[in-house]
């Protein structure tokens, strides 16, 4: 069975996957201060509450953008799994042609989300990642990965808000019933989570005149759920499309 693990600033997430279909997901906090062996005993425990063994793994795929947890990673599977690992980075094959200034800049996890939506819809695309940062990655209709926006994440927005008011508390990041608030929660909700999809759909209608044709909009990451059914500018949903790519990735590279 093939283990995908996509480590975040802010989430890991684990698929564990036969090779076309995924047998089991998870989704956990980054915590960058844990041992190999406490991330270990996560792992077998995510698995063995599945159904499965970390024995039954027999591929790893890896993609990571916290380097001190690349390490950590790196060290859990050379003594726990005793499999070839594959670390997506910008020597792997993805079947896009990466048309930026310096590819070594591109973030592991910004390149699986890109080969997952070029390879679902084999044209123009564009992902919106909703995680610690809110990232805009832009695929041409021929394969060619154009380019990345980056803004701050609504997490890291309202854990702001809160803290360097005296005033504001924090809020649950769920929809207001209107954008005119009339008490604080929901005035502070309007600003954070309204104002980010003013954020979004002005940045994907800039993206798509710059991409020209019809563009696909695929939203993932931890706050997909919550944003990407505000805006018709987004046309699929998948939390786990990062996964997906790193399968894909995977299927490219045999090792």
């Amino acid at each position: 069975m093939l283990l995908c693990v996509n480590v975040g600033n802010s989430n890991i997430v684990f698929g564990l996957s036969d090779g076309q279909d995924w047998l089991a997901h998870w989704r956990v906090r980054t915590i960058r201060n844990q041992m190999p062996d406490e991330y270990a005993v996560l792992l077998k425990s995510l698995l063995r509450d599945g159904g499965f063994e970390l024995g039954s793994v027999d591929r790893i795929v890896l993609a990571s953008v916290v380097p001190p947890l690349t390490t950590i990673f790196n060290e859990v599977f050379k003594s726990y799994v005793d499999v070839n690992l594959l670390q997506v980075g910008p020597d792997v094959h993805t079947g896009l042609q990466i048309r930026i200034d310096n590819p070594h800049e591109l973030g592991a996890d910004l390149l699986a989300d890109a080969v997952a939506a070029y390879h679902r819809c084999r044209g123009a695309c564009i992902v919106v990642d909703f995680g610690t940062a809110t990232t805009f990655s832009a695929v041409g209709a021929g394969g060619d990965f154009r380019g990345v926006a980056i803004a701050v994440g609504l997490g890291v927005a309202a854990e702001a808000l809160s803290s360097a008011t005296s005033q504001l508390p924090r809020v649950g990041l769920t929809p207001p019933p209107r954008a005119i608030g009339t008490n604080t929660i929901h005035s502070m909700q309007s600003g954070l989570i309204l104002g980010h999809i003013g954020l979004v759909e002005g940045l994907l209608r800039r993206m798509k005149t710059e991409l020209g044709g019809e563009v696909h909009v695929v939203a993932t990451g931890g706050y997909s759920r919550v944003l990407a059914p505000l805006t018709p500018e987004i046309n699929a949903l998948d939390p786990w499309l990062t996964l997906d790519g790193l399968r894909i990735i995977h299927q490219l590279n045999p090792v």
